[in-house]
Order: C-alpha cells, then structure tokens, then sequence
C-alpha cells in the first residue's frame, strides 16, 4: 500500500456537525453587532478562524478602519468559549457513522491517522478528549491552525505532520474534507489522493467544482481507495 498517512478534517468529516460552528461564528459576529446568514458563513468553516473572521467583516463593515488585529481578535476568542463549552458540555458530540471503525482499520493496515482542521489548537484538544480517540488509540497526530504560519487551503499543516512522521513523498498521503478548503489543501501538498467527504457543509456538486480526486459519502469508502 503506497499511503502512509492519511489527514482528517473534525467537524463535518469525522464529528457530527449540524451547523454548530456556523451557528457558533454567527453569534459570536452578533455580539459585535454583525449579523451574517449562515449561507455565507457556512462556505468559510474550513479556513483558519481569523481569517474568515476578516473576510465576514470585510462584507459586512463598510468602514474598514474599524476592522482591526483587535476586533477580530476579540470575535475569535467569543468562537473559541463558544465552541470549546460546545464541545465539553453539549449532548450528542460523536463521530461520524464508521469513522472509528475507519481510523481502526487504518492502523491495522499500518497507515497513519493525522487530523488537522481550522480550529485553533485548543478546540481541537477538546474534540478529541471529549471523544477519546487518543485513549482508544486511534490517532496519531493533532495538529490546528494556530500551529503553522497559515491554515488552509496552505500547505502547512499537513506538511508539519509529515515532517513529524518522517513521510518526504506527499504521494504517500491522502486528505479527507468535507470543504472546498479542505480540497485545496490536499491539492497544494500535492496529496495522491484529495477525497471531498458529502457529510458536512457542502454538497457532492459543490465540492466536485474544486476536483477532488474523489468524492464519497461515507468515511469507510477511504479504506477503498488508499487500496487501489
């Protein structure tokens, strides 16, 4: 088997998302009194948080004087209790039908389990605490968008997983997302496989204008394909 490694995207991907990080993002624009709908938040929930901060406020501020490193500093650090009270104390945070099952198998055929995401750092420690995964063994590398001097679609965060897995050859890896970011991500590391995931945010026709390598609907599908 020629991959080695295999990076998931959190929510959407491998946790169960209706809409929370979005709902979550909208409020935290509305206690700064910037009221986004959701169709325009929902297509930047792959990024790096800061930075589809400024681009929210970039379309609803039309004095750009005011979009400040502090404001958007400020509506960060409201997502952020947001989402980690969300992801600690909420009922019904789980994986994804088969997700488990998924990173299980992937072990057994001695592939590594990367996931990355646009959260910074201390959200993404509390998915995967609240959820066990590392106590079940079944990842191996956490990495979140504050880590690297850019997020998606930048190369840099799966790169750093490499670098700590020793992997050179991005052929040996494959990224999984349920985003247009996500795919472009997988695309600028030059992954062998770039699969586009249809139980998140966008659609198969949505994500098949960013010509992923694949699109599927069901997590256990990537075992299939890293077996071709």
């Amino acid at each position: 088997m020629s991959i080695k490694l295999v990076v998931f995207d959190i929510a959407g991907t491998t946790v169960k998302d209706d809409h929370n990080v979005s709902k979550a993002f909208k409020a935290a624009l509305a206690k700064y009194n910037y009221d986004v709908p959701l169709e325009l938040i929902n297509p930047l929930m792959g990024y790096e948080k800061n930075l589809a901060i400024t681009q929210m406020l970039h379309l609803h501020e039309p004095d750009t004087s005011k979009i400040t490193p502090e404001l958007v500093n400020e509506i960060h650090r409201e997502f952020v209790k947001q989402m980690i009270h969300f992801y600690k104390f909420e009922p019904g945070i789980e994986p994804l039908p088969n997700v488990e099952e998924t990173f299980a198998a992937l072990h057994d055929a001695g592939v590594l389990v990367g996931i990355n995401t646009g959260f910074s750092k201390d959200i993404a420690e509390t998915v995967v605490n609240r959820l066990q995964w590392r106590e079940k063994g079944l990842i191996d590398y956490l990495i979140g968008s504050d880590e690297v001097a850019l997020g998606r679609p930048h190369p840099f965060m799966i790169q750093k997983i490499m670098q700590e897995s020793a992997i050179t050859d991005p052929l040996e890896v494959a990224k999984v997302g349920d985003t247009e970011v996500d795919v472009r991500e997988g695309q600028s590391v030059g992954c062998k496989y770039v699969i586009g995931v249809t139980t998140g945010i966008f659609t198969r026709e949505e994500l098949a204008g960013y010509h992923p390598t694949h699109i599927i609907d069901n997590i256990a599908e990537v075992l299939d394909i890293i077996k071709q």
